[in-house]
């Protein structure tokens, strides 16, 4: 995607996690408690390849079980490192307790480009990962789910290569699996419909109807390409999106199907016809009514923050803007919906898969939809009281101070703090 910044992603936390410190009047020794995980695994992968030996790194950071059990996603990616797999489960927990979840915060990666390996190989390091952190996971300690790269493929192997090595045959140890084995359709799509409802909400209270309004997504993945779809169902006006290649930008509008089209049969959506290609960096700053990153993290920084011409923004990715950026993108008056709720559909669709197969799968597709909608809908609300009741703050800031002092609160009737 875009050149990016050396921003490391995990000082970024830090510091937002230190404005929010402020506000709740924490001490040092409680800060201190939540910016370290409790437990980082690394593991060693080998494969034989071709004659020769391959080898990778790879983490699980388990952050915080102080509300329940660590919960969040594994990402295939050559850029993956232990900070940013730290990074990302502390984004994890605070997530989970913003939508109430009984989950605390986990992340894994490798860092890996799948593009290079073939079948058998994705297959062998996939297994090779569990084989390394099996006994710090299931379904009551620590339930991983699909990330960037990552798919119900993946976690289909996963899951088979825990029950050989476990001999315990149970499925609700990691979500976003396949129909067959306990997944549910809805997960597939959850974070690009819960994105878009959210997106809807906050549109209605900053910048009226969602329906007319004009979107540039960046980033054309799972995410990226069903948020375009359920925008373009809401009547929005899509003129710009990109994937890894570069970008299409056309103010008349992009037709979802056609992009589908272009991305399934040449690799990328800058095969589009009826656009203009762009690249990444042109794209973000291109002027619309929302902006969704959906992409990587760090593409919104001090460098360009003061060059979005977006009114509202919506974090697809997880942290795409830095702390630096987001102050001035408040001065600036534009509205940031954080990366905690707004892509926060694909952890409550594996809330909903989890629970399912814990009580032996009851739910119907609807009634999970219902379930994810309502979910979000309700933390909206919270957030945006929040959002009013402490006047000068963004809307990031209301949403990581209902979620940290949710997780303080647990820490201190368990005794931990």
């Amino acid at each position: 995607m875009q050149a990016q910044e050396s921003v490391n992603l995990y000082t970024q936390q830090l510091k937002k996690l230190e404005k929010v410190g402020k506000i709740l009047a924490l001490s040092n020794e409680e800060l201190e408690v939540l910016s370290k995980p409790e437990r980082v695994i690394q593991v060693k992968i080998q494969i034989k390849s071709n004659n020769s030996i391959k080898t990778f790194l790879g983490w699980r950071s388990q952050h915080n079980s102080a509300l329940g059990p660590y919960k969040g996603g594994v990402r295939f990616h050559p850029n993956v490192t232990q900070d940013e797999v730290i990074a990302l489960s502390m984004i994890m927990t605070w997530k989970n307790s913003l939508l109430q979840l009984p989950y605390g915060g986990g992340k894994g990666g490798i860092a890996i480009d799948p593009k290079l390996l073939s079948k058998e190989e994705l297959e062998l390091v996939s297994r090779k990962y569990i084989d390394g952190l099996y006994k710090y996971l299931g379904e009551d300690f620590d339930i991983p789910a699909p990330d960037v790269n990552t798919d119900s493929q993946i976690m289909a192997w996963f899951v088979d290569e825990y029950v050989k090595l476990t001999g315990n045959i149970n499925f609700s140890s990691f979500t976003g699996k396949t129909e067959i084995l306990g997944g549910l359709k809805i997960r597939e799509f959850s974070t690009g419909l819960g994105l878009v409802s959210i997106a809807k909400l906050a549109s209605e209270k900053f910048l009226g109807n969602l329906s007319g309004k004009t979107v540039i997504i960046q980033g054309f993945g799972n995410l990226g390409s069903f948020a375009a779809k359920f925008f373009e169902e809401n009547g929005s006006k899509v003129i710009g999106v990109s994937d890894s290649k570069g970008g299409v930008f056309n103010e008349k509008g992009l037709r979802y199907e056609e992009l589908e089209k272009a991305k399934k049969a040449t690799g990328s959506v800058i095969n589009y016809s009826d656009a203009n290609k762009i690249s990444n960096e042109e794209l973000i700053e291109k002027e619309c009514d929302i902006l969704v990153p959906a992409a990587l993290e760090n593409v919104i920084t001090k460098a360009n923050a003061s060059k979005i011409k977006a009114k509202l923004i919506v974090e697809g990715a997880n942290g795409p803007i830095t702390a630096e950026a987001d102050e001035i993108l408040k001065q600036r008056q534009i509205i940031v919906i954080p990366d905690i709720l707004a892509n926060s559909g694909g952890v409550v669709g594996s809330y909903v898969e989890w629970a399912n197969n814990k009580s032996g799968n009851l739910i119907n597709e609807e009634e999970a939809k219902d379930l994810i909608l309502k979910r979000m809908e309700r933390a909206f609300y919270e957030i945006y009281n929040k959002y009013n009741s402490l006047g000068n703050e963004d809307f990031r800031t209301a949403s990581m101070v209902v979620a940290v002092e949710r997780v303080i609160k647990g820490m201190k009737e368990r005794g931990l703090i």
